[in-house]
């Protein structure tokens, strides 16, 4: 077994679409999936942009300010999620600070109760 620390990960800022207060640090890479540790500092903003393709942040610390094409704002916490389709436009913000996982690409992603991987039979 390995055991990642996603706040010790390298993490590089990121600036793109007026981000600010924004940086990733990558962990998993696939063909058409990649994995990102996501940290905003207070006050930090993730600036609109289209996905590239279906997104899914989820919230391990902090709160996120979330809204997708629509432009309604939701507020999550810790254990929450939002999920982008491709070429959804979208923008994060975090007035105390956050950090949290993005998986990004070819995903399938279940409804609330529904089981994605049957297990073992």
């Amino acid at each position: 077994m390995k055991v990642l620390d996603l706040a010790a990960l390298p993490h590089r800022p990121i600036e793109a679409h007026g981000s600010r207060g924004f940086s990733v640090g990558a962990f998993g890479l696939g063909a058409d999936t990649h994995l990102v540790a996501v940290a905003l500092q207070p006050g930090g903003t993730i600036g609109r942009h289209p996905a590239v393709g279906r997104q899914l942040l989820v919230v391990l610390s902090g709160e996120a300010e979330v809204a997708g094409a629509e432009g309604v704002v939701r507020r999550l916490g810790p254990g929450e999620a939002a999920v982008w389709e491709p070429g959804e436009p979208h923008e994060t913000r975090s007035p105390g600070g956050m950090t949290a996982m993005i998986v990004e690409g070819d995903l399938d992603i279940g409804a609330p109760g529904e089981q994605v991987d049957p297990g073992d039979v």
